[in-house]
């Protein structure tokens, strides 16, 4: 069952960001644009160079307004410890959520309950905690972070112009679509 077009649902995690642990729960996902991205486990292969191709846009998608949350079954403690080990984490300065309940990943449909792992899903949230995009690749397909940047901008856009869509490799800038009745079968 597809996510798209439904509220987040309730959860509260503890999390690492910048040598501190805090909480988080639906409620931070709300009021801006969110981005949550499930990986399978720290200390692995494909984890380490998305979360940091993922820090690489980082300072791209905090000026869209969003925040990021990476989230995997381990706890903020391995978070803290991958973070202090790892010269690719080291660098992140998102908000890295523990799920070792994994209630976080099966609210989003992510988790592999014969692994007790998460899939590696992306999820792009409205300011409404309203789920817009979702992106879930295999475990050994690792997902590229500037397509991320654009299909926000697609979703911002689309909010900010009703009745406006935004069509395959839309850029910003770039024309749009109404789709009317003059439309149909002209494209």
């Amino acid at each position: 069952m597809s996510l798209i077009g439904k509220e987040i649902t309730t959860f509260t995690g503890s999390a690492y960001q910048n040598g501190e642990f805090i909480e988080v729960t639906e409620e931070n996902l709300k009021g801006k644009w969110s981005v949550v991205c499930f990986y399978p486990a720290d200390f692995t292969f494909v984890c380490p160079t998305e979360l940091e191709d993922l820090q690489n846009q980082y300072a791209t998608l905090q000026e869209l307004g969003v925040e990021v949350y990476s989230v995997s079954t381990d706890t903020h403690f391995t978070h803290k410890a991958w973070h202090d080990h790892s010269e690719a984490i080291g660098k992140i300065e998102y908000i890295m959520v523990g799920d070792p309940s994994q209630k976080i990943s099966r609210n989003f449909d992510v988790l592999n309950e014969e692994a007790g792992l998460a899939d590696r899903g992306t999820f792009i949230i409205d300011p409404d905690g309203i789920v817009q995009a979702v992106e879930i690749n295999a475990d050994g397909i690792g997902r590229d972070a500037s397509t991320l940047v654009n299909k926000i901008k697609a979703a911002q856009y689309v909010r900010n112009n009703p009745g406006e869509v935004c069509p395959a490799k839309w850029q910003e800038g770039a024309a749009t679509l109404k789709p009317s009745l003059d439309l149909v079968g002209k494209i």
